[in-house]
């Protein structure tokens, strides 16, 4: 079996790595910047990573490795964001020009994966992972940014 996309010797358990981050001597930002910079290096197909806290009803974008996108501000319950948080469950589209509920961050995302992150069954944020390839996102990206959203929420 051949190891995940992306990894190698500078990529090598990624999860490892922001346990450490997170553990570390840096403030909440810098700790959050860290990771996102450490889940985006991870994977070829990761090409735009962000973290979205949640203030009130609107989840506002934190950070983010990749382009600027217009949506710094989501409502709960808009776009595939949104949804995610309102249902409290990872989301994964397969293919975001076939979804209406995507809300367009650049023309080059073909697909998008987004995990909240949840305590004690409480929305604090989520992560937000797009690709510019069709259906990028396994069950492999999906159990390392829930186990990356689980650290997290420990940090919030």
């Amino acid at each position: 079996m051949n190891p995940p996309e992306g990894t190698g010797p500078g990529n090598r358990d990624p999860l490892s790595r922001i346990r450490a981050a997170l553990d570390g001597p840096l403030d909440r930002d810098e700790k959050l910047r860290l990771a996102v910079t450490i889940l985006s290096g991870s994977a070829k197909h990761f090409t735009w990573t962000g973290i979205y806290l949640l203030e009130g009803e609107t989840l506002i974008l934190h950070n983010q490795v990749g382009s600027p996108t217009p949506h710094e501000r989501i409502q709960v319950g808009r776009g595939i964001c949104g949804l995610a948080a309102r249902e409290r469950r990872t989301v994964v589209v397969a293919d975001v020009g076939s979804d209406p509920r995507y809300l367009a961050c650049s023309l080059s995302t073909r697909s998008e994966i987004v995990v909240p992150i949840l305590r004690d069954g409480v929305v604090l944020g989520e992560i937000d992972v797009d690709s510019d390839r069709l259906d990028a996102f396994g069950e492999a990206d999906r159990a390392l940014l829930e186990s990356v959203a689980g650290l997290v929420a420990r940090l919030l």
